[in-house]
């Protein structure tokens, strides 16, 4: 599936975050148990293409793009950091009526999701981690730089180039498929496309998750980690099992984008661990 097929597959939707009215982008396919997908940053929804449509054969599969990324509200005019990203998913669910479900979480999806449990009681029943952002590991310097001023005045071919560089990096695989990078790539390089990066980028806030209250989080847990990532490291999710509860699933040969670079190995673990 090429990024253009799922865009046209997105619903929309308005979430209220910190008083703005927000639309937000998101598929909604299956029917069963829901099952809600986060992803990270610089991403947006596209990341489950090889994850969420398999999972909507047995659930009802939810894959939002968070405000400020992909085909969601993208205007200049408010917050993009972990914490507003926890209220659309607040806003998301009940406008969908979602009493209870599961939340998959990748990279500042992890986080998102994170505080979403510890700030709600039975809402989330399985947690699905993957290199997820947690405690102080994060923002990575990727990132950060990517939020200075300087990158508005970026030249396009050295803006894309950055970003080609961050999806092929993240990967162990050494021939990562076109539709993949050109995918992830897509939003950021529409007319609005390095303004919203830097936005977002700017946003990172490490502590939206050292203030988290672990304890506090009731979730059944698991950390579906790929173990090649030097940015989040499969550490981080031992120490979150340690302090939640659950199970660490490593999976070799793959990096950062363990959904890219392991898709067969994480859809059937995911999938095994929600039909239990």
């Amino acid at each position: 599936m090429n990024h253009d097929t799922w865009s046209e597959s997105q619903a929309e939707t308005t979430v209220t975050v910190d008083g703005h009215e927000l639309s937000v982008a998101y598929r909604d396919e299956g029917e069963g148990e829901p099952v809600v997908f986060l992803h990270g940053i610089p991403t947006w929804s596209f990341l489950w293409r090889r994850i969420a449509p398999q999972v909507a054969e047995q659930f009802r599969t939810i894959v939002p793009d968070f405000v400020g990324y992909g085909n969601s509200d993208r205007r200049d005019a408010f917050d993009r950091s972990i914490r507003a990203q926890e209220q659309v998913v607040a806003g998301l669910v009940d406008r969908l009526g979602l009493e209870a479900f599961h939340v998959v979480g990748h990279d500042i999806g992890g986080g998102v999701a994170l505080r979403y449990a510890a700030h709600t009681d039975d809402r989330i029943d399985k947690l699905v981690l993957s290199n997820a952002t947690a405690y102080g590991s994060w923002p990575v310097e990727y990132v950060t730089s990517l939020g200075l001023p300087r990158t508005l005045d970026m030249d396009a071919d050295a803006f894309r180039e950055r970003l080609d560089h961050a999806f092929v990096e993240g990967l162990e695989r050494a021939d990562p498929k076109p539709e993949w990078v050109d995918g992830m790539t897509e939003p950021w390089l529409r007319t609005d496309g390095r303004r919203a990066f830097a936005r977002a980028a700017v946003a990172t806030n490490t502590n939206h998750t050292t203030e988290i209250d672990y304890d506090a989080i009731d979730a059944e847990l698991l950390c579906l980690w790929g173990v090649a990532d030097a940015e989040q490291p499969v550490d981080d999710g031992r120490r979150l099992v340690d302090d939640i509860g659950g199970e660490l699933v490593a999976l070799e040969d793959a990096g950062h984008w363990v959904t890219e670079d392991r898709p067969d190995a994480y859809r059937d673990r995911l999938e095994a661990f929600l039909a239990e």
